[in-house]
């Protein structure tokens, strides 16, 4: 048995195949990429293989995670089941841990023991990580949450546009899990692995707010800095200017003229439209259709008052851009409303990266130009490099344009940016697909369920790795709760389609296709999907003959079809081949694949 390390950071790392478990970063990777575990989980895990081929009796295990705590036995057992899913252990199987009825449970794979050579340690010392935890709201009403939810989203990136070289910042979604939390901070910074933490609070006093914020050091939990701000609404949008100032300071960076004009530049100088604006994002981050539309309504309002803020341009062409992916909204009615705000945003203010990862994202899903896509993306990056979604959205860009290694990068630097958000880790798991690596992508699903057990596209992501893997029936069972949990998304009962039919369940295929039928009499059904139930019942041009009421339609799922194994057997078709060419996607790629075949024909 080796030491007990559970208390002593950084003087251990377990591996045991392809999983790596770091002590004192409290970090499980696979492969090189983190996997997100609550602490608890972590902490078993660890206890497990530091015990590796004992009998840990349940009691001991109990006592081990939970020594000053009395816990109920399914608190445990919830760990392990926790663990056996983000480990790959099919129901079963005894792969990494064996239950051993009436006494407890024992860790059986092979473990090498190491020294702690974990990345982390490597990394340039003079780097700070800092995270901003959800500003409290004390004394000022329910109706005043999004105001406290925009104030942590807002400093956030502020500070994440401070000084990008040196400072980053962990992503909203990431520290939103803390909200109302009872961990401690030492306990939260040590999950986080961040050097400072800023904890805020917001409390009405009357006619006016008053901001508390305070900076603490997480190894020793001192408090290095604090302010008071007494603000109205109007004074209030100089707050994250002034804090990202002060907080810099004391951790010693010096921010540029450039770095101070910027800061200044986000936001907009009229109090109502901030307001707007930030009940617009309260909306838009639930990201259902109909909170979509509520955060369009406020998005509008604050533009029309404020005809040159570019947040609020920003986040109105990102719901519309959006929304034909994650609502199936109609692509040819929100693609030019999205293409005006995304303009209308560059024209306030091209230097935000928000406003870059819009750009991105509509040339990507509805312009259909990735080159240009993937400039917006990297641009964005570069304005603000803890901006997890510009990572993410720049892993997309290059996996659909078969950059898979570079996309790994971006991918990963999104999930270390926002651990516990648990779209960094299914569309971790989308680049990974395209990549034909359906063992990692099944494994980044399986990690997106963990984080959140009702994200219907984890359970989406999941579903189309296990196609491919031949886990059909499983795949059957997370396609119904990814259908249950969206509301019937058009891309679910598609694969669902599929799936039957490739199974030779074909009178079940053809129940889709009339159900799809029968929803597009009452709202739009993307034209992709019924393509997808057809070519998987080999129905080769009715497939083609759905793809061009697709492209007709301007179906955002059209982008799947350069990467999707799906299609394999299409490729060497012809109107396949020239449809791929009038959707233009990847115009580079395209242009260089043209020269190639001219040249070979010269050559010829």
């Amino acid at each position: 048995m080796v030491p007990d390390t559970m208390n002593s950071p950084d003087s251990y790392v377990y591996e045991f195949e392809g999983f790596r478990v770091e002590a004192g970063n409290c970090l499980l990777s696979h492969h090189g990429s983190p996997v997100a575990l609550t602490p608890k989980v972590f902490e078993t895990l660890l206890y497990l293989v530091r015990h590796k081929g004992e009998v840990l009796e349940t009691e001991t295990l109990m006592r081990a995670i939970w020594p000053d705590t009395i816990v109920e036995e399914n608190n445990l057992n919830q760990n392990i089941s926790i663990l056996r899913r983000v480990l790959g252990e099919k129901r079963g199987e005894n792969r990494y841990i064996v239950t051993v009825p009436g006494r407890g449970y024992r860790f059986i794979a092979q473990v090498v023991v190491s020294a702690n050579r974990s990345e982390a340690a490597d990394k340039d010392s003079s780097r700070v990580t800092l995270a901003v935890l959800p500003f409290e709201n004390l004394g000022t009403g329910p109706e005043r949450e999004y105001l406290a939810d925009g104030l942590t989203e807002e400093t956030i990136a502020a500070l994440g546009q401070a000084d990008p070289n040196h400072f980053s910042v962990i992503g909203r979604t990431t520290v939103m899990r803390y909200k109302r939390t009872t961990m401690s901070l030492a306990e939260i910074g040590r999950e986080l692995n961040t050097a400072y933490l800023v904890e805020s609070s917001l409390r009405g006093e009357g006619d006016r707010l008053r901001i508390t914020s305070k900076l603490i050091r997480v190894r020793d939990q001192a408090q290095i800095w604090s302010a008071s701000y007494d603000s109205e609404p109007s004074s209030m949008l100089a707050f994250q200017r002034e804090l990202s100032t002060a907080i810099a300071e004391q951790i010693r960076l010096r921010l540029s003229p450039e770095r101070l004009t910027a800061l200044g530049r986000r936001q907009t100088r009229n109090a109502e439209a901030y307001d707007l604006y930030l009940r617009g994002r309260h909306y838009w981050n639930q990201l259902t259709p109909q909170t979509t539309k509520i955060a369009v309504d406020y998005f509008t309002r604050a533009t029309e008052l404020d005809p040159d803020y570019a947040l609020a341009w920003s986040g109105l062409a990102d719901a519309y851009s959006s929304s034909p992916v994650n609502g199936d909204a109609p692509p040819l009615t929100v693609w030019p409303r999205a293409r005006e705000a995304a303009r209308n945003a560059v024209r306030a203010e091209p230097e935000l990266a928000e406003v870059q990862s819009s750009v991105a994202f509509l040339n990507f899903w509805l312009e259909w130009d990735w080159p240009a896509s993937e400039k917006a993306a990297r641009k964005a990056i570069t304005l603000d490099a803890s901006y997890p979604l510009a990572h993410r959205f720049l892993g997309i860009v290059l996996s659909h344009s078969g950059k898979h290694a570079e996309a790994q990068l971006a991918m990963r630097a999104a999930r270390e940016l926002d651990p516990f958000y648990p779209m960094q880790h299914a569309l971790s798991a989308q680049a990974a697909f395209v990549a034909h690596e359906y063992s990692a992508a099944a494994q980044f699903a399986r990690q997106a369920i963990v984080v959140d057990p009702d994200f219907w596209i984890g359970h989406l992501q999941l579903a189309q790795a296990l196609v491919e893997l031949g886990e059909n029936e499983v795949a059957l069972s997370e396609l119904n709760v990814a259908g249950r949990l969206s509301a019937a998304n058009s891309k679910v009962m598609a694969l669902r389609g599929y799936l039957f039919a490739r199974t030779q369940r074909t009178h079940e295929a053809l129940e889709v296709l009339n159900t799809l039928e029968a929803i597009s009499s009452e709202r739009y059904v993307p034209p992709y999907a019924m393509a997808l139930v057809h070519a998987g019942l080999g129905h080769q041009e009715l497939a083609l003959d759905w793809l061009d009421r697709a492209y007709e339609s301007r179906d955002v799922h059209l982008a799947f079809l350069p990467v999707d194994p799906k299609w394999d057997a299409f490729r060497s078709d012809p109107r396949f081949i020239g449809l791929l060419r009038r959707c233009n996607f990847n115009r580079s790629a395209i242009a260089s694949r043209d020269r190639s075949e001219q040249t070979a024909k010269k050559l010829a």
